[in-house]
């Protein structure tokens, strides 16, 4: 059964109204030329490329942004608890509530990224891992790439360790609260409300 869209009357396009052969059939675009127009490594890189579709059109200025890798670890307690940390983020002009997080160092691997952040961030340390993907921001525009984990049964083991940049308040929620801190906005970034979301049905 194909579904109409009610607005236009036109088919939907819906997985299920495209055969595998049908998508498999979609192509990468080419770049012909890329200028950086600006670079302020490690925090971002811009860039302007010319690029050619599959259909043969060309676009002489697509332009993307580079970002640093950075993980997010959704951390479940030993008592069961959603450990959180609140703290102001100048890109959104307010404190913001969120799931550890941090910028992954040159050289160094998503999942001792995730364990250095989550030991700096909260104090909390845990035998017990799981990965639970990697994501582009932005399909478009690349805007960095989250490495997301899973980490449970923690405990406390040493005091917070902030840099000068950082001032965080830590807190220990229920899963009601963490998904009511979603609906109201409370978690109101990206990165750390598709963290609470994907880690909260991983755990279930």
């Amino acid at each position: 059964m194909k579904l109409q869209n009610r607005k236009t009357g036109l088919p939907e396009l819906t997985g299920e109204s495209k055969s595998h052969s049908e998508v498999d059939q979609l192509s990468a675009w080419t770049v012909l030329d890329a200028e950086t127009l600006f670079s302020a490594p490690p925090w971002l890189e811009l860039a302007c490329e010319k690029v050619r579709l599959p259909s043969g059109k060309i676009i002489d200025d697509f332009y993307r942004l580079v970002l640093p890798e950075f993980v997010s670890i959704l951390t479940i307690a030993a008592s069961g608890q959603f450990v959180m940390v609140r703290g102001y983020k100048h890109g959104m002009k307010k404190t913001n509530l969120s799931p550890p997080a941090g910028m992954i160092d040159p050289g160094e691997e998503p999942l001792a990224a995730a364990k250095r952040e989550l030991l700096e961030e909260t104090g909390y340390s845990t035998d017990n891992w799981r990965s639970l993907g990697s994501f582009v921001v932005d399909g478009n525009r690349q805007c960095g790439t989250m490495h997301l984990f899973l980490a449970t049964n923690a405990k406390r083991t040493q005091a917070a360790q902030y840099d000068e940049a950082e001032e965080l308040q830590l807190e220990l929620m229920s899963r009601d609260e963490i998904i009511a801190a979603i609906q109201s906005g409370e978690i109101g970034n990206l990165a750390g409300a598709s963290s609470v979301a994907i880690g909260l049905l991983s755990a279930l």
